[in-house]
């Protein structure tokens, strides 16, 4: 209930004027990213938001991190993954959970051309896996502008959390993202005609399934099963080595944390972990206690702002 809850009901957001940019992440390969700028933007810290599977700039936990970091002093750069957003004919290939470079070049390119000089970031899901990733692989030698780290219901630990969705009772989800994905396939194909074989979507029944005729095949992987070994964050979250806030609730349907992951980010003293008893995936919906409710959102935004 709360998942569903969070994805369907309706929210308004008190935003300012939005800026639009293009960042070229790879030769030829832009991502398309919202940004929310205070009036003097290079010594207000700046959040770089990235979104779920199937997400986008408009999902409304990335308008509601948006909202709550832009009061509290921030930049907001609302980030769009490669192909997402409306953005299919920006990239011939494809979206995955192992793209970290992307979100590193669109934080180098905010330093380099805005002169950003606190910079963190934040993800949900899919996106949580990939900040989280970002921030491994960059361990104690990123940019010296990056200096914190926040995910909400990352999915970490990839594999596991694939079949979990399979299971009967996340069909409901399962067979939402198929068939989001298949949409985005066939849109690929429509935008660059010729380098996708839509035959391949035929009998897809799971998100593994997806995975491993589609994503591996076209990205460099050997199935699914490599796939979700080599693009999860679990590999490097022993690494990170900036304060880090991840959030999970023990009643997230589908996202599954494996005791070896578990043991890294309680063995890595620079993160902090708090598992709720309530939320779901992405959700957290609560009492109206002088704020929305939303409580992930206000807890990711309120540690990332209050990092020294």
């Amino acid at each position: 209930m709360q998942t569903i809850a969070g994805f369907f009901l309706r929210r308004k957001f008190s935003l300012g004027p939005v800026e639009s940019r293009l960042v070229e992440v790879e030769p030829g390969i832009q991502v398309l990213c919202h940004c929310y700028w205070q009036k003097d933007r290079r010594p207000a810290r700046t959040v770089i938001v990235v979104h779920g599977l199937e997400g986008s700039t408009e999902s409304l936990y990335m308008l509601g991190i948006a909202e709550k970091g832009l009061a509290l002093g921030m930049n907001v750069v609302l980030m769009n993954q490669r192909t997402c957003g409306g953005t299919d004919t920006l990239a011939p290939t494809l979206y995955h959970s192992g793209r970290s470079g992307d979100v590193m070049a669109v934080a180098e390119h905010l330093i380099r051309n805005d002169g950003i000089q606190e910079l963190v970031l934040c993800g949900y899901s899919m996106g949580g896996n990939l900040v989280l990733k970002a921030a491994g692989e960059w361990g104690k030698n990123g940019p010296k502008e990056f200096v914190a780290v926040g995910a909400v219901c990352p999915a970490i630990d990839l594999a596991a959390s694939a079949d979990a969705l399979h299971l009967p009772s996340n069909r409901i989800y399962e067979q939402y993202f198929v068939l989001k994905l298949k949409a985005r396939m066939r849109a690929k194909e429509r935008s660059f005609p010729g380098s996708y074989d839509l035959s391949r979507l035929r009998g897809i029944k799971s998100l593994r399934d997806f995975d491993d005729r589609v994503t591996a095949f076209y990205c460099g992987f050997d199935g699914a099963s490599d796939y979700y070994a080599r693009a999860a964050a679990s590999n490097v979250i022993d690494r990170i080595g900036v304060p880090a806030l991840i959030l999970c609730a023990k009643n997230d349907p589908f996202i599954r944390l494996l005791p070896g992951t578990r043991a890294k980010i309680s063995a890595n003293p620079n993160i902090r972990f708090l598992e709720t008893s309530d939320g779901g995936h992405c959700s957290y919906i609560g009492e109206r206690d002088g704020y929305d409710g939303h409580f992930a959102e206000r807890a990711v935004v309120e540690f990332l702002h209050s990092i020294m």
